[in-house]
């Protein structure tokens, strides 16, 4: 389970640093809102994982800080 979990965080982590340097060097700001969410998700992930290594007060720190991105990432592409 730890494997898989560090692989998709490897993965997500990729994914976000590769859209936001695209966003920012073609200055194409339309991708920001998923970006959010990807964000998100990849806060979530890290949520999970500090919670399996014991580590409660960061897993409940990244769940709310995971919690407000997707609410303006969903938000904003509602809107």
């Amino acid at each position: 389970m730890k494997l898989w979990m560090k692989i998709i965080q490897t993965i997500l982590a990729i994914v976000v640093l590769s859209l936001s340097a695209y966003s920012l060097i073609m200055g194409e700001y339309g991708i920001l809102f998923q970006t959010q969410l990807l964000i998100g998700i990849m806060l979530l992930v890290f949520g999970i994982t500090q919670i399996q290594e014991k580590r409660k007060v960061t897993g409940i720190f990244l769940f709310l800080c995971s919690g407000f991105v997707l609410f303006v990432g969903i938000y904003g592409l509602l809107s």
